[in-house]
């Protein structure tokens, strides 16, 4: 009897190995031929250079995200400034501020249905549009209106690009690459709050608005040349194009083939399939695998964002004047973006080493500290002003604000956006990642949109300790909702919200990688 084959000649897995005697009666004297030592197996890891570069071309998209972020905190000094030729008042550099945040709500629902409908590397192209004339129509602006409509379409653009890159980072990288790759997200959004400090501060808000649409302009040529999302091709049913781009994301050595498989047999066992009616879309996104990990980001990015996070990005020129400090606001300002781009090159790398939930409690813990120490400063510096008394310790708001950014970036400014890429299902990660990346731009704009009238009604103290006191607030959930998703497979976080499987701690499921 012939030994069954897969049909290429291949025994299949569990099959018996058929022993051959060399005696006449094997009964009593087995003597089995061993069989020779087969060449040996395609490693089941890709080139890590492959994964490293699209995933960096595909986050360049997020560097306008941190643009549009720090451009208020050089600009808005500038158009208030008498010599401005649109002046600007308070309410309406608010607005300025806030108002890509406004925007960028409705690019992620838009972009969340192009990911499932069209792709995700083309829903990626077609992010750089709005942010190439937004920018543009800044750099050119002549009045306040279109200084509005640019920051609106940037932040079209900002929501737009959120979600696609972070899914697609997860998508095409493996289980031990996936955290520090999907950070990269984080990075991006640090890079461009520098550059906007740096160049902003040294330079005209039109010029540096101007300098600011070459990002788009680079990211869109970039996303031409990398390959689709295997996953997205599979639910399209293009297995023979997913093989080809996984080929070019992984490269010749890795076992492409068994890794298909794996990702076939998941679409097929669980039947994911492309949706079609807008009944079945919906039956998706209200499912528990998808809901559960839903509720659980939003709320997250709500504690996150009212930790004080982008109160600090968006004012900080502002912020450092009425600290009291004696350093050089722009300096402080410049050192701060630094300061935070090295904060998360170095979270995106222990991102890999200590997985979600630790830093997530760095960030709970360090960002609420340091708040409450904040407005605790603020409430003297209130009072030596109001008794016309000198300053004291003026160097505590500074470290304050920089401790409070280290601690930020670890996990606050990391982990969430990671989880976009890793937690929904299949079928729906497009739009619920958007529907996700929604709910944390809405929070964005709460906070920066607030916070002048918050500082009215609080004083600057009372805002901070507020920040701070939510933060510390929010430890408490974290504890008890947060999985633990690091070096696991996208296909076991899948069956751990849909309930197939009761925990994704390792002693239950293999360790997938780092």
């Amino acid at each position: 009897m012939g030994v069954p084959t897969d049909g290429n000649s291949t025994p299949l897995v569990g099959t018996a190995t058929p022993v051959i005697s060399l005696t006449k009666n094997p009964e009593k004297t087995p003597f089995p031929i061993k069989p020779k030592p087969s060449k040996p197996d395609k490693s089941t890891r890709g080139k890590a250079f492959r994964q490293v570069v699209v995933s960096f071309v595909a986050n360049l998209g997020t560097i306008n995200t941190g643009m549009a972020f720090g451009f208020p905190a050089t600009a808005l000094p500038q158009l208030q400034s008498e010599t401005s030729y649109i002046q600007v008042t308070e309410s309406q550099a608010s607005w300025i501020a806030s108002l890509s945040a406004a925007g960028t709500p409705f690019g992620c629902l838009l972009s969340g249905y192009l990911m499932d409908t069209i792709g995700r590397r083309l829903t990626l192209i077609i992010t750089e549009i709005p942010l190439i004339i937004g920018w543009l129509l800044i750099a050119c602006a002549q009045n306040v209106p279109m200084l509005y409509v640019g920051r609106l379409l940037i932040g079209l653009g900002s929501g737009m690009v959120g979600a696609p890159a972070r899914v697609y980072t997860c998508e095409v990288t493996q289980p031990h690459l996936r955290g520090m790759l999907g950070a990269l997200a984080s990075v991006g959004v640090s890079t461009g709050v520098l550059i906007q400090y740096v160049i902003g501060s040294a330079t005209s808000w039109t010029v540096l608005a101007g300098v600011s649409s070459i990002i788009p302009m680079v990211s869109l040529i970039g996303m031409i040349l990398i390959p689709e999302s295997p996953n997205y091709l599979l639910t399209q049913d293009k297995p023979e194009r997913a093989e080809k781009c996984l080929l070019k994301l992984r490269g010749s050595t890795c076992d492409v083939d068994g890794e298909l498989q794996k990702m076939i047999a998941f679409k097929e066992k669980n039947h994911v399939e492309h949706l079609k009616s807008p009944k079945e879309i919906i039956k998706a996104i209200m499912s528990p695998s998808a809901m559960k990990p839903f509720i659980i980001l939003a709320l997250y990015f709500l504690i996150y964002q009212w930790c004080g996070i982008n109160t600090i990005t968006f004012y900080a020129v502002q912020i450092f004047e009425f600290s009291g400090t004696s350093m050089d606001k722009y300096w402080a300002t410049m050192s701060l973006g630094v300061l935070r781009l090295i904060s998360t090159v170095a979270g995106c790398i222990m991102c890999r080493r200590f997985g979600r939930r630790p830093l997530t409690f760095v960030s709970a813990v360090g960002c609420g500290s340091t708040m409450i120490i904040l407005s605790v400063y603020l409430y003297f510096v209130k009072y030596w002003k109001d008794n016309s008394m000198p300053f004291l310790f003026t160097w505590i708001p500074v470290a304050a604000i920089y401790v409070f950014m280290i601690a930020c970036t670890l996990g606050y400014l990391i982990i969430p956006w990671v989880m976009i890429g890793e937690v929904y299902p299949t079928q729906v990660r497009g739009i619920v990642g958007g529907m996700t990346t929604m709910a944390a731009h809405l929070s964005v704009f709460s906070v920066v949109k607030t916070f002048p009238f918050l500082r009215h009604a609080l004083y600057d103290y009372g805002v901070f300790g507020l920040y701070g006191a939510l933060s510390i607030a929010g430890i408490a959930f974290f504890y008890m909702f947060l999985p633990e998703t690091k070096g696991r497979t996208l296909q076991e976080i899948e069956d751990y919200f849909s309930g197939r499987t009761k925990t994704l701690k390792k002693e239950s499921i293999a360790s997938q990688g780092a």
